[in-house]
Parts: structure tokens; sequence; C-alpha cells
């Protein structure tokens, strides 16, 4: 039987049966964010959280959001540490954006399937293998892959990158898009053409599959779906639409951001959620009025659940555990993020 954490009514077991952190009494949750917010102030320290991070991480937090716009709020803040709740590739890239500062994650093993999927000498043999490429990575990549890299991408404008670079270079342009194989597919579908993709995935998102959304269909007719474009059903979604059986105007293929926004300009009614079960918190906080359901109640990710609030005090207590690029790799790494900032 499968541990499981009761968030907002709602049983969210591990993915992969690893057992999520006790669930702490409720005045213990508040004394914690208590200490920490005091802990904060006196260490002249930013808390940063990412959307799918525990509902008490993410309430003890200044800024909650996607990696992305975590990196920026880091790196506009006037706080000279800054505290990253999420998993290691985030905390690098806002060490990458903030140099001066000093960066510490609550929990050093706090990993992504996702980032560990392509390594920097895995990419440099892809690259070998076609010269004059242009590579695009997914954010969701290691500092020493971005470094190897001439674009960096989100969920919400690896379209728009793509389409720029096809502009600037020609419609016949190669591309190496990695390392997530459902976004490069998603992508792909976008612009109307390949590329060539890697075979990587997130085992969270990955785990959401086509039979997800036949049996949540049948349970919740007439529901809209949100569904991130690393989710291994995005292609079912967008084959039911095909078909006629789903309408186009209630399915949605958004990013953790867009995902928030889409909640905040469309409140009440039932959405089906299709990405990791921690986003369910801040789309149930923008909108209190909706019905939230999960396309799969076990789509939770282990190494964002080990951030707690415990490990969050010690990190400030302790001054652990520090996140730093090096210069060499940092300098590389900057010019495909920054060159992802200005598309937006």
């Amino acid at each position: 039987m499968s541990n499981s954490r009761d968030i907002r009514g709602i049983q969210l077991p591990m993915l992969d049966g690893t057992p999520m952190p006790a669930v702490l009494p409720d005045d213990e949750v508040k004394a914690l964010q208590n200490q920490i917010r005091e802990l904060a102030a006196a260490k002249n320290a930013v808390i940063l959280a990412h959307n799918y991070e525990l509902p008490e991480v993410q309430d003890v937090a200044d800024f909650v959001g996607d990696s992305l716009g975590l990196a920026r709020e880091g790196a506009k803040c006037e706080q000279e540490n800054i505290i990253f709740c999420g998993v290691h590739f985030m905390a690098e890239t806002a060490s990458i954006l903030s140099p001066q500062k000093r960066v510490l994650i609550p929990d050093l093993n706090a990993g992504c399937s996702l980032a560990d999927s392509i390594t920097a000498p895995q990419l440099r043999e892809w690259k070998a293998q076609h010269p004059g490429a242009i590579v695009v990575m997914y954010v969701n990549t290691t500092a020493e892959v971005k470094a190897e890299t001439d674009w960096c991408v989100t969920s919400s404008n690896a379209v728009a990158v793509v389409n720029r670079i096809l502009e600037e270079h020609g419609s016949d342009q190669e591309i190496l898009f990695g390392p997530d194989m459902f976004l490069g597919a998603f992508v792909e579908r976008e612009i109307g053409r390949g590329m060539h993709v890697w075979d990587g995935e997130c085992h969270v998102h990955a785990g959401i599959k086509p039979s997800d959304i036949d049996q949540v269909r049948g349970e919740n007719p007439g529901a809209e779906f949100l569904v991130h474009p690393e989710c291994g059903c995005t292609t079912q979604v967008l084959e039911y639409v095909a078909a006629g059986d789903i309408e186009s105007e209630g399915v949605s293929i958004l990013s953790t951001g867009g995902m928030l926004d889409y909640v905040r300009a469309n409140p009440g009614g039932t959405k089906i959620i299709a990405t990791e079960t921690g986003m369910l918190h801040p789309l149930q906080m923008a909108d209190p009025t909706a019905t939230l359901i999960p396309a799969n109640r076990m789509a939770a990710c282990k190494y964002m659940k080990m951030i707690t609030l415990p490990k969050v005090r010690d990190a400030l207590l302790e001054d652990q555990f520090e996140v730093k690029v090096s210069d060499s790799i940092a300098e590389l790494a900057r010019v495909p993020i920054e060159r992802m900032v200005s598309v937006g």
C-alpha cells in the first residue's frame, strides 16, 4: 500500500511509492513558518518556492512560481541570500542569473529526472553528429548542458523561440531540441515541421497517460482540460479535439504560469489539471470557486516533496546547502538563458 499525503482533501501518493514527508500538525506548521520568516528577515534572505512544492512551503515563500519566474525574482530582489525551494537545476539557474548572491537549497538531493536525462558529454556528441544545427534546450537542464546550448526555452515560449530561429535562419534550419520528447512533439505539431528531438522525459509528466484522460473524461463530462505540454497524454487530448470528442475551447495546453493565468481569467467550473499535483494548491488559491481534478492522482514528484519546512528552517539556521555555478560555466550558460528571456 503506497504512502500518501492529504493536500487540500486530495490523496496524493508518490509516483514510485517513495514515502511522502510526514504530515505536520497545524500548530507545528504555523510555528515553523513563523520561525522561518523571522530567520529570513534576520539573514537578509528571500524564500522562493516552485508551484510543485508542498503547500506549507509555498505558503511561507515570498514568491511562488515556475523555475524561470523564480530565477527572475531572485535576480531583482534586494536580499543577498536566496533560499530556493525547488530542484537543483532551478537553484543553478538562480545562481547563474544572480552570481553575486548566495543561493541555498534546503535538500541537495532534490534532483530532476528530466534534467538527468541528458548530460553535457551526450549533448556534445549529439552536436558533433549534426554540425550546423542550432541547439534548443528546455530550461529543465543542468548548467553544464546550458553551457552547450544556443537557446533555452520554457514550456510557455518554446514554440515562439523555435519560430524565431526559423525566421532568422530559414525554414530548413536543422534544430536539436531536448531533453523533453513530449514538449518536442508539441512544438513540432505547432510549427508544422520536424526537429531532432532528444528521447528524454519528466517521470511525473510522462506518467500521466492517455488512459488517465479516458477515465477522468468519463467521470467528469464537460470538464475543461488544462494540460502541461510535458505530459504523456498531450497527444491523446489533441486527438480528442481533432475528432470532435472534446470542444476545442475546453482544452488548453499551458505552462504552469499559463494555467494560473487561465483560472484567474476563467473562474469557477470544473477543470482537469494534467501536471504535477502540487500545482493544485496555487491554482485553488488563485480561484477558490473552481473544482480542480488531477488527471492522475499519482503524479507527485518525490524530488519536489523533499523540501520540507524543517529543512527550510535548517538551511537558514546553518547556511546550508549552497548551489554555486562556476564562473566559466555560468558565463556560457547565461547566453541561452538571456536569449530565452528576451522572447518572454
